[in-house]
């Protein structure tokens, strides 16, 4: 703790107009409009960047930050991780089931927070997210892809009926997302739920990033990342996109968000 204190002294003093009447980290919150995330910064060191993680359903940013394995592989690359927290356990993206909060709003203020109070920008921020917390991560990149350096996503793609390429930004930036074959929540194609809903099918969510982020006409490749068979698009307009398919479930492992930021050059 010492050492985060120490970096946010520094922080204050290189951005002196950054002013907040309330500290947070660690097990403070940090209180936004519409909402609060959690923030933790690596043990030795000041961080280089952080990774902005949207937690999967029936489960909060104080729990996400209890998986420390996830948490600990970010900081051994030198990140920060941000927990954001959404509403009673879930999230209001376009098409989900609650509407409870204008997400796109929140994460704007979250981002805009992590900025002014920590120093984090578009340079040096990711996004990730696991489940519904993984469709997150893919609207903030549909809609505030601006905004970010890349992301990391498990489990969980768009919601039906999916964005036209138009709808998002033209930055969009480099992704790595990786899903199971054998996944029955979140399945590659998605699945209903209840009689209104549907999750999105995932080749068709990662053709529509592809289409707007102007990759070219080189054939993707295939390559290994993290143990796992890949299929890269070099040719994007901010860098590659890429899909991980691996043999189990509905999962995520620190190994493959070790071998993701890797491929990010993070």
């Amino acid at each position: 703790m010492r050492s985060w204190r120490n970096w946010v002294l520094v922080s204050a003093l290189l951005a002196p107009a950054a002013t907040h009447a309330e500290d947070c980290g660690g097990a403070a919150p940090c209180r936004v409009q519409d909402g609060s995330y959690r923030i933790e910064m690596p043990s030795t060191g000041l961080p280089k960047g952080a990774l902005v993680f949207f937690h999967g359903y029936k489960s909060s940013a104080e729990l996400q930050m209890q998986h420390r394995a996830l948490v600990e592989v970010t900081h051994a690359h030198g990140l920060a991780f941000v927990a954001v927290d959404g509403l009673n356990g879930t999230w209001s993206h376009p098409n989900a089931p609650a509407q409870d909060r204008d997400e796109r709003r929140f994460v704007g203020h979250v981002l805009d927070d992590l900025e002014t109070r920590f120093g984090f920008s578009a340079a040096n921020l990711l996004v990730g997210g696991f489940s519904q917390g993984a469709s997150m991560a893919w609207y903030t990149l549909c809609q505030q892809g601006n905004r970010v350096a890349g992301a990391v996503t498990f489990s969980g793609v768009f919601w039906n009926p999916l964005p036209a390429p138009q709808d998002c930004v033209a930055a969009i930036p480099p992704l790595v997302h990786v899903h199971g074959t054998a996944d029955q929540t979140f399945p590659l194609t998605g699945r209903a739920i209840g009689t209104r809903f549907h999750q999105g099918d995932m080749a068709k969510s990662i053709a529509l990033l592809r289409e707007r982020a102007q990759c070219g006409r080189e054939e993707p490749r295939s390559t290994m990342i993290g143990g796992i068979p890949c299929t890269v698009t070099p040719d994007c307009s901010r860098g590659k996109i890429a899909l991980c398919l691996h043999d189990g479930g509905h999962e995520i492992h620190p190994e493959h968000l070790d071998a993701a930021l890797r491929e990010l050059g993070f």
